[in-house]
């Protein structure tokens, strides 16, 4: 049975897991300056870290919790998973694949 590539019906395994990845990627995109910010704190303060970057963990947190929250957000996560997975059951190839870039010859 082929599956419809505009077919909008998600299984569990794609709202539980799949899109909740994506979103915790982009969030973490988004949240870059965050992210340096905890990085950097973790390393300048090695075993003391828990209680020296409480700070920037909390805005980390904060900056995360935001998008994971974020009705928007979410959809658009999902709107960007169902287009991969539209174009993947088009041609059978993977996003990854299909992102790198095709060798050129001699």
């Amino acid at each position: 049975m082929a599956l419809d590539p505009a077919d909008q019906h998600l299984r569990h395994v794609e709202k539980d897991i799949l899109i909740p990845k994506i979103m915790r990627e982009k969030a973490k995109e988004r949240c870059s300056e965050q992210v340096q910010d905890f990085t950097k704190c973790c390393k300048n303060s090695g075993v003391l870290m828990v209680v020296k970057c409480r700070k920037e963990n909390s805005a980390l947190k904060e900056c995360l919790t935001a998008y994971y929250n974020d009705p928007a957000f979410n959809e658009e996560c999902k709107m960007e998973y169902l287009k991969e997975r539209e174009e993947f059951r088009k041609t059978g190839i993977p996003a990854k694949k299909r992102l790198q870039k095709v060798p050129t010859s001699m």
